[in-house]
């Protein structure tokens, strides 16, 4: 991806996802300002980008499926499975659920992938990292190994020191500081 397409998802995001008030996180946390990935990863540019810079960012690993926890990362997958589909490098995509389906298959991992498959984790935003933990812990339960962690945006609150506490390979495309303010990691 070229700089000037890095600078444009950052534009795409602060006009689109960055909202103030009072918010509370799904960690719990209280905040004033929120970041909402989903009104950029379901906005047709901002998925392009995005789709784009994920699957950069991979073709450096051996990342065989790309996935994460639904709702966060669901228009984030299919993004880059359609950026590497058009780059002629076929990348799977997957979302994990919350609870496994009590009906139908029975599976709390949709889409196709192979168990023992080499995987990369995505998230819109994280905080105290705990979607992308329990996306991680449900690949592994299927016998995949986590080669790569992406998100849209770190806010820097104890998440992706976690991750990287784990030993996982920790990506952020954007990062933001104390006071909400949004800049390219």
């Amino acid at each position: 991806m070229t700089k000037a397409e890095d600078k444009r998802l950052l534009e795409v995001f602060k006009e689109h996802a960055v909202l103030h008030g009072d918010f509370t996180l799904t960690s719990g946390l209280k905040s004033s300002y929120y970041f909402d990935g989903r009104l950029v990863t379901l906005w047709p540019e901002g998925a392009y980008l995005i789709g784009k810079k994920i699957f950069d960012i991979l073709k450096g690993t051996s990342a065989e499926a790309v996935g994460g926890m639904t709702i966060g990362a669901d228009p984030m997958v299919s993004a880059v499975a359609v950026v590497s589909h058009l780059e002629g490098k076929p990348i799977p995509a997957f979302i994990v659920r919350a609870e496994t389906k009590v009906h139908g298959t029975q599976k709390r991992i949709e889409g196709p992938l192979k168990k023992g498959s080499r995987v990369a984790i995505v998230d819109d935003v994280i905080t105290t990292g705990g979607s992308v933990l329990r996306a991680i812990e449900a690949v592994e339960a299927e016998g995949c190994k986590v080669v790569k962690v992406v998100v849209l945006l770190d806010r820097h609150q104890g998440g992706s020191d976690e991750i990287k506490r784990r030993g996982y390979d920790f990506t952020a495309i954007l990062s933001a500081n104390g006071e909400g303010e949004v800049r390219l990691a």
